[in-house]
């Protein structure tokens, strides 16, 4: 799937930051610049200097990512 340059998916939580896919790198992003909790494989948007997990598009990207997995491992 490519991605936006404005998504930017969390792989992982590690200590005060967020290990993050954007396109085709990985960022570090500061806790403190994140408004919310985010969790692995939310997206976030990035709006003037903060970061902003989106709802609706990781309730999408889930969704997808579970009717590519339906019959993997039946």
């Amino acid at each position: 799937m490519k991605l936006s340059k404005d998504i930017i998916i969390v792989d992982r939580i590690e200590s005060n930051f967020a290990i993050c896919e954007q396109e085709d790198k990985v960022i570090k992003i500061d806790m403190k610049c994140i408004n919310g909790m985010p969790k692995d494989g939310d997206i976030l948007i990035k709006k003037d200097s903060f970061y902003y997990i989106d709802e609706e598009l990781t309730n999408n990207r889930k969704a997808v990512v579970d009717d590519l997995m339906k019959g993997m491992w039946e």
